[in-house]
């Protein structure tokens, strides 16, 4: 047996930004749905592609009044790749409320955010105490540790930490690996991507690549390219916790969030075992687990005991 019981303070859980183009009605019942999770932290907002419009900023601030409301902290994301002049005016009308604080996916936000605390999404690359210092005098409060970085360079950086920082680590779901100017999967449908014809929608987590050898290997969100298996850090549970995570981030498919939510509050309160939870979430990822990248491996790579390992 693996629990979780009187080991130091429990990380809290996050719920990422929905990564998807996902039709409107199915965002505000997802979110209803979610908000009767044990979840601490639900980031809204559009990150991927600016022409997804189903939503606008009103609705993620009318969401984010429902999240403040049921007792959470609602962040607003932001875009992680900006192009355009109109991404950027809706990125300064983002940043000019102040009511929620923003999650930035581009370092261009914090030029409107003008010293405001923010969080630092895991798409902006802070690899090392230089980066981490000069942003925490830009107002820096809390940053999403990159995907493709360990265990080992995580613990560098807790060690050079200010008081009062956060360290959000990204614990389930398929890894966003890459951005482009390019919508892949309009490419794939022989389509150019100001006539995209919204067909990301077709795919609610993602299309699937595979190799010549039938290997599911990424999947294309639009611009963002992704990992085809889930980014799994259950099993790690221990070591993140005695490295002092402060939030484990849960990023939404469309189907199961709800369930995988309390899987993890459940190991984190140990009222479950680490291995029958893993057991669970391995059949609600379509094609497989992994973890690699936090090992030190191939991020696609499969490779902790049930326990983690404290390296």
């Amino acid at each position: 047996m693996s629990s979780l019981n009187n080991t130091p303070s429990r990380p809290r859980l996050s719920l990422g930004p929905i990564l998807y183009l996902w039709p409107r009605e199915q965002v505000f019942d997802f979110y209803a749905e979610l908000l009767e999770t044990p979840v601490d932290v639900i980031y809204l907002g559009e990150t991927i592609c600016s022409k997804r419009r189903q939503l606008k900023p009103e609705d993620y601030w009318e969401l984010a009044e429902r999240v403040t409301a049921a007792g959470k902290q609602a962040v607003i994301s932001t875009l992680a790749l900006i192009e355009s002049e109109g991404e950027l005016k809706t990125l300064r009308r983002i940043c000019a409320d102040e009511r929620f604080l923003i999650e930035a996916g581009d370092l261009a936000a914090l030029e409107f955010l003008e010293g405001r605390p923010f969080v630092a999404g895991h798409s902006i690359n802070l690899y090392n105490q230089r980066t981490l210092a000069f942003l925490v005098k830009c107002g820096l409060k809390r940053w999403v540790m990159p995907v493709e970085l360990g265990r080992e360079t995580l613990a560098d950086l807790l060690r050079y930490r200010p008081p009062g920082v956060e360290c959000e680590l990204f614990a389930f779901g398929r890894l966003p690996l890459a951005y482009s100017a390019r919508c892949f999967t309009a490419y794939n449908r022989g389509l150019g991507k100001d006539n995209c014809a919204f067909c990301c929608g077709d795919y609610p987590d993602g299309l699937l690549v595979t190799t010549q050898e039938g290997q599911e290997f990424l999947s294309l969100n639009g611009i963002q390219t992704q990992s085809a298996g889930t980014h799994n850090l259950l099993p790690a549970l221990e070591e993140v916790r005695a490295l002092g995570v402060d939030l484990l981030r849960i990023s939404p498919q469309s189907k199961h969030t709800a369930a995988i939510v309390r899987t993890f509050a459940d190991c984190l309160n140990g009222d479950l075992d680490l291995a029958e939870g893993t057991a669970r979430l391995r059949s609600w990822a379509p094609s497989g687990l992994c973890d690699g990248y936090w090992t030190g491996e191939s991020g696609y790579r499969v490779g902790m005991s049930v326990r983690g390992r404290l390296g």
